[in-house]
Order: structure tokens, then sequence, then C-alpha cells
């Protein structure tokens, strides 16, 4: 009995270590290579996130979108930048974090600029407390 359950025990355990490997490893294409599943101006964007939240996420979240707008602002951190579109009349924002490689591009810009960004869309979020609509793009790069 007790080996019976040594060896399923061990066999969990590979089975949990193998699937440990895989989401460690996972790559993904290089997002300037891949296809946008769909093209939006920003303020759209951001209006249709703030009308229906729940139906926005379930089209957009995990898709590729180029999304065309003004940049907000940029933030740079140590190893990373982010770049910001907001809607000044609610407050509300798009953040889109860029892939390392695109850093150097990302130095030319400045805040007021026009661009065309592509990402992996993390989904909106809604903040009760500030009426805001955030939604996050990871992967991005400038188009």
């Amino acid at each position: 009995m007790k080996k019976k359950l040594l060896v399923a025990g061990s066999v969990l355990a590979l089975i949990g270590i193998a699937i440990a490997w895989y989401l460690f490893t996972l790559t993904f294409d290089d997002t300037a290579t891949v296809k946008a599943d769909f093209s939006v101006q920003a303020d759209a964007f951001m209006k249709e996130f703030l009308a229906d939240e729940k139906q926005a996420n379930a089209k957009y979240t995990e898709k590729i979108i180029s999304v065309a707008g003004l940049i907000s602002s940029i933030e740079k951190a140590d190893s990373s930048i982010n770049i910001k579109m907001s809607d000044s009349t609610t407050g509300s924002y798009i953040i889109f974090a860029l892939q390392p490689e695109q850093q150097v591009k990302a130095a030319t810009l400045k805040e007021g600029d026009a661009v065309k960004i592509k990402g992996s869309c993390s989904g909106g979020t809604f903040s009760n407390i500030l009426e805001t609509e955030s939604i996050t793009f990871k992967r991005c790069v400038i188009e």
C-alpha cells in the first residue's frame, strides 16, 4: 500500500515538474511579426471598455491589438519602458509595456507624439474609487 502511494506521489511530482518546466520555458512570437487581430483608436477603445467592460474583456483579452493614439506619458524604469495613453475627460488610460528591443525607438518619443503601438491586451479593470478604466498591454512594439 505504501509503495503504491509512493509511486503515485512520484508520478504526480513528475507531472508537476513537467508542467512547471513548460510554463517557465514558454516563449512567445515577437509581437512585431504577429498580425494584429484588431486595429483601434485609443479613445474609441477606452470608451468601449467603459461602456461594457465584461464584453470588451471577452473580445480583446489575450489578442494582439494595434492601438493608435497620443502619448500622454512615458514611464522609464530600470530595464523597461511603459507608454501611457490617457483620456483627459474620463481619466481612463492604456498602459503599454514595451519589449526590451523597443527601448531605442521609445527613446525618440515624447509626450504628445502620435504613435501606433501593437501588443497583447491583458484586459481592462474599472476602479470604483477613481472611476477610471485602466487597460494593460504586454509584449508591445512601436509600429
